[in-house]
């Protein structure tokens, strides 16, 4: 009789709904992108520029965005969990290689840096895949990652030949990160006044996002809302 209720009794579906995790994400990549492509493109800097952008960059570019990365493996989101969790991982890798050359673990490298150039090479191919995943989403974060993408190119170029900032490739480089930074800010305040319920900032949803359902139930294990 026990086995028979059980058959006949509705299954319950239980909901473990969180904050769409790419707000953090893309607002941490905004800041910490957004402030060392600035000094890339030649708007500031000095000797001891990278002393101050460790900080920022390895705990607000890094451990927030690498956070996000796997708060959006609770969330389901594909491209948010690699995205976020690449780059918050880079942002970190960054920092620590910028505190070792400050206390002279590793010398400065003041020309050509091959082994940081490789750095970007993987980066722009792992984010290019992430960039074609993204156009079965939606148009703002297509964009995002597509100027992502072209970004970490130039910068591998500028890194392989020894480019110094303000000029030439890394001038270039520092541009097009800009821009990226700029898109995820306008990104992630789209998703915030979504989550609020004002979706007031288009983001050029695909037909397909429009019609996947809001909850994804896994196989024996509870529901949860799916979002970026």
């Amino acid at each position: 009789m026990d086995t028979q209720a059980q058959e006949s009794s509705p299954a319950r579906l239980y909901l473990q709904p969180i904050a769409a995790p790419s707000i953090l994400g893309l607002y941490a990549f905004a800041g910490s992108t957004f402030i060392v492509s600035a000094h890339l493109a030649g708007w500031y800097g000095g000797p001891d520029t990278p002393l101050y952008l460790l900080p920022f960059a390895a705990v607000f570019g890094g451990i927030a965005q690498f956070a996000a990365g796997m708060w959006a493996y609770k969330a389901r989101d594909a491209i948010a969990t690699a995205m976020h969790g690449m780059w918050g991982s880079f942002w970190v890798g960054f920092g620590l290689l910028e505190l070792l050359i400050a206390a002279g673990t590793i010398p400065a490298n003041e020309g050509a840096f091959p082994a940081f150039g490789y750095w970007f090479i993987a980066l722009a191919a792992i984010t290019l895949m992430g960039t074609i995943a993204a156009a079965a989403e939606n148009v703002a974060l297509t964009l995002v990652l597509g100027t992502l993408t072209a970004g970490a190119s130039v910068a591998a170029v500028a890194e392989l030949i020894g480019t110094p900032p303000g000029q030439g490739w890394t001038a270039i480089a520092g541009y097009t990160f800009m821009i990226s930074a700029i898109l995820a800010w306008y990104t992630a305040s789209a998703l915030m006044f979504k989550g609020v319920g004002r979706p007031i900032l288009p983001v050029g949803e695909t037909k397909q996002a429009q019609q996947e359902p809001a909850v994804a139930p896994g196989a024996s294990e509870p529901g949860v809302m799916k979002g970026q």
